[in-house]
């Protein structure tokens, strides 16, 4: 062990410049994460903006007898259960499926056009994909006219307003531009796997789809296991730029997710203390659910994040 460790400090003194790049990373994360994980005390606290923290008045549980006890507070959970459910059953794997495809394709140009038009989409900010979005979904826009002319839908149709669409128009939207971006993991997970497997495998008589199955699939699954611990994880989390963007009033039964509740209540109604509660009950549930699908991964799969 001590030897182990010794070997380690030797490697990390020879290679200083490259693990000095972290560096930036560490003071970003303690200055944006873990500072500001001081101010969550102001859940227990009467905080008033106009005068110092430390001199508001303590009240214990108060907030959160107060947003347990709000219908409001339930709807949104609810809402955020029902989108975040959505993406995680049907969404998670269509990155997996467009990598794998994206894999068996021979032609090099076309795999690098394909894969480039493909995470765009993410680049575009919220601001102007939830315009383009609600440009489509609007009368007379690209999904209207093309249900009709398949014959799906007699009329147009303003999906946007109608609250029964808003969850699988979050669905859609979310993939449409993330699923490129969310493949990129998976495809330099398989890049890293040895040619020399596939070889073997085809000498053996296995077609395409055999070695997709046995030899791609089972290589990166330590990294879909990950990636699905952290989806499961962050459930009670959603897109609030996406969400901010696709609202409006006669959406908002539907629409309201937790983020959003935590904002309308903290920044538009100056309830500060009340929303710093609900996002700190969140991000203890949330460090729950990470434990709990760590946990049932590793006996299920042997793969885990710790």
């Amino acid at each position: 062990m001590i030897q182990s460790k010794t070997g380690q400090m030797k490697t990390f003194l020879k290679q200083w410049q490259l693990q000095s790049m972290v560096i930036p990373g560490i003071v970003w994360m303690l200055i944006f994460c873990y500072i500001p994980m001081f101010w969550l005390i102001i859940g227990f606290m009467d905080y008033s903006i106009a005068k110092p923290m430390l001199q508001s008045p303590f009240v214990g549980l108060k907030h959160f007898e107060d947003f347990v006890t709000d219908e409001r507070f339930w709807r949104s959970i609810r809402n955020t259960l029902g989108m975040s459910s959505i993406k995680l059953v049907l969404g998670f794997s269509i990155p997996i499926v467009f990598a794998l495809l994206l894999n068996e394709i021979r032609s090099l140009r076309f795999k690098r056009t394909v894969q480039t038009i493909s995470y765009l989409p993410h680049f575009i900010a919220w601001t102007i994909f939830g315009g383009i979005m609600l440009n489509w979904l609007g009368e007379g826009g690209v999904i209207n006219q093309l249900f009709m002319g398949l014959g799906i839908q007699e009329r147009e149709i303003l999906y946007n307003s109608d609250p029964k669409y808003f969850w699988w128009i979050t669905f859609f939207s979310d993939t449409l531009k993330e699923t490129g971006w969310s493949a990129i993991i998976y495809i330099a997970a398989i890049a890293g796997i040895d040619p020399a497997l596939y070889e073997a495998a085809e000498l053996d008589g296995a077609n395409r789809w055999q070695r997709m199955w046995h030899i791609t699939i089972q290589s990166i699954r330590p990294t879909i296991a990950i990636l699905f611990i952290l989806a499961v994880a962050g459930i009670l989390g959603s897109n609030f730029d996406q969400i901010f963007m696709l609202k409006n009033n006669m959406n908002m039964k539907m629409a309201e997710s937790l983020d959003l509740y935590i904002y309308n209540m903290g920044l538009v109604s100056g309830r500060h203390s009340f929303s710093t509660a609900v996002l700190f009950a969140r991000s203890i549930v949330a460090l729950g659910l990470l434990f709990l699908a760590n946990y049932s991964s590793k006996k299920l799969t042997g793969d885990s994040i710790f």
